[in-house]
């Protein structure tokens, strides 16, 4: 058997939060055959089990008593090109940001708006990245990977996926149970469409007198922007945006609005609105606090980072005293997008 698994791994440099945890086992996969080597095994038949592709949107609350399965095949095919368009396979370990500038290399447009987005290729379908008023299920073609429980492979459909606002089918009923192994992506090759209406971005665009902007205009300037308003991961732990923006109904917002007039928010979808998470959590003064090991950034209250030791607990309670006070003060219960692992 080519594969390896290790045991008791130091799970530190493998999470952005840099929290301490260990795995009890620990399997690196780069191929659909890998993985079906390691269902045949005890070791993934008696353990639980956990995924891990960039580790940016985890924190372990303690050592992980059991397998943890790392997503590492890397690579991009392209299936079908025509004047207009081009559809690739990517493979699910490789770095996000890395298909963002290989696809800007070959002036491929589409994903230019989810730039310096953390994480990896795999991990974008589960998690529906967005940012700047793009998605990634804008560009799925389909998910190809192979169900753990029996072994078989398996190619989810963009329907299939079940999208919706951070949320997919590999969240609910295929979570922990669906090896995702390669995501087929549509992007465009001329005629680029460009998303530039999200506020920030119309904004900082204008600054830079930047009136019909291309797809590396695009992701120039949101690469600025998040570096301007999110902590680097390599110099202090964290894992970008820890709660998602909370959607409300018009009834809602216009009690909201009622006791906080100046409160932001965002039209979404079907009479829904959407309000920042990040000035809710601002307004309960919780912006630049910092409790023990752990805080809230100082300039982007959405991001909690580990300042110095931290461990998944001491995240978790901080995190816990946020929604508390964010359900207080407003009645909105925030959810978060970082998954705990228990």
């Amino acid at each position: 058997m080519s594969l390896k698994i290790e045991q008791q791994v130091d799970l530190q440099r493998y999470n952005t939060f840099k929290v301490k945890a260990h795995a009890r086992y620990l399997a690196r996969i780069t191929s659909k055959n890998d993985l079906k080597q390691l269902i045949s095994t005890s070791i993934f038949q008696d353990n639980n089990r956990f995924i891990l592709g960039g580790g940016s949107n985890v924190v372990f609350l303690h050592d992980f008593e059991g397998l943890v399965i790392k997503s590492e095949g890397t690579g991009i095919r392209i299936i079908s090109e025509s004047e207009d368009a081009v559809e690739i396979n990517v493979a699910s370990g490789m770095v996000w940001h890395d298909l963002v500038i290989e696809c800007l290399k070959n002036n491929w447009g589409g994903i230019e708006n989810l730039s310096l987005i953390p994480g990896t290729v795999g991990a974008a379908p589960i998690q529906n990245i967005g940012a700047y008023g793009v998605e990634i299920k804008d560009m799925v073609i389909n998910v190809d990977g192979v169900v753990m429980n029996t072994g078989a492979e398996r190619s989810l459909t963009n329907a299939e996926c079940k999208f919706s606002y951070r949320e997919s089918i590999f969240k609910h009923e295929l979570k922990e149970n669906f090896f995702i192994s390669s995501v087929t992506l549509r992007l465009t090759k001329e005629n680029h469409k460009i998303y530039s209406e999200y506020e920030a971005l119309k904004v900082r665009l204008a600054q830079l007198n930047i009136t019909t902007p291309t797809i590396h205009d695009i992701s120039r300037t949101v690469i600025k922007i998040r570096q301007q308003k999110l902590p680097d991961p390599s110099v202090i732990g964290n894992a970008g945006s820890f709660f998602k923006n909370p959607v409300v109904t018009i009834h809602q917002l216009e009690k909201l609005k009622r006791e906080w007039p100046s409160i932001p928010f965002y039209p979404f979808e079907n009479q829904t609105f959407k309000v920042p998470a990040g000035w809710l959590i601002e307004t309960c003064g919780w912006k630049g606090k910092r409790v023990g090991n752990v805080g809230v950034h100082e300039h982007q209250a959405l991001v909690i980072v580990n300042y110095a030791n931290a461990n998944g607990e001491e995240i978790f309670q901080l995190s816990e005293q946020i929604l508390r006070d964010v359900e207080s003060k407003f009645g909105i219960k925030l959810m978060r997008e970082v998954n705990m692992i228990d």
